[in-house]
């Protein structure tokens, strides 16, 4: 799996460029901004992006919009943002692109356990969606919550779909049956009516209901 950082602190930036070959992941490229890091992803064509959300020179959301312009470039870019904190700008633009597809949002201090990481990374570049439980728990705390009309057990299995896990997973976390799970995300799914299409990913498009509500 080759890879290109974006990290302005060179600690972590440099400590990820030194663990992440130790499982499979080659490191094209570490930079320190945004600049750098459109540069490099067009002249190394990785198959993920790691970067940092606040970056130079201005602090703010310089790593989520270089992620939203290199997606609009190529969807099929997987992109994984890490931020110290929920990070709402361009959120969830990023997180709408490529159909919700190959993304992932982590926040920096969950980062202890490389080899998880690294896991982690890998389920984004395979297509899949991994979102931080605590930046899922401060999503559905949002005024606009659109989930309203869930109960709180499929609050439940939501959050664990938008941490990645799959039904078996959700069940053992949840004491549940795996048809119990898939009866609470078809609920789910009904009661945010979403389209039904086999081109579609609708797991997806029921985490992003409320990650891009963030946003607004």
């Amino acid at each position: 799996m080759r890879v290109v950082i974006a990290e302005d602190s060179v600690l972590l930036r440099e400590g990820l460029s030194a663990m992440l070959p130790r499982f499979g992941v080659e490191v094209m490229a570490a930079v320190g901004d945004s600049p750098a890091l459109l540069a490099a992803v067009r002249e190394h064509r990785p198959e993920l992006v790691v970067t940092d959300v606040r970056m130079p020179p201005d602090y703010t959301d310089e790593g989520l919009r270089a992620a939203v312009a290199l997606r609009t470039e190529d969807p099929s870019l997987a992109v994984v943002a890490l931020s110290q904190y929920a990070q709402h700008s361009y959120a969830g633009e990023l997180l709408a692109s490529g159909s919700g597809r190959s993304i992932g949002y982590l926040l920096k201090d969950r980062i202890g356990d490389v080899a998880e990481f690294a896991g982690q990374l890998r389920r984004v570049a395979e297509g899949g969606t991994v979102v931080d439980p605590e930046v899922v728990r401060q999503l559905m705390q949002h005024r606009r919550d659109p989930l309203k009309k869930l109960s709180a057990r499929e609050r439940e299995v939501l959050a664990l779909v938008a941490q990645g896990h799959s039904n078996a997973a959700a069940a053992r976390l949840l004491s549940l049956t795996e048809a119990g799970v898939a009866k609470h995300i078809g609920n789910v799914l009904t009661k945010l009516n979403l389209p039904v299409s086999d081109d579609t990913n609708r797991r997806v498009l029921a985490v992003l209901a409320y990650l891009r509500s963030r946003s607004d």
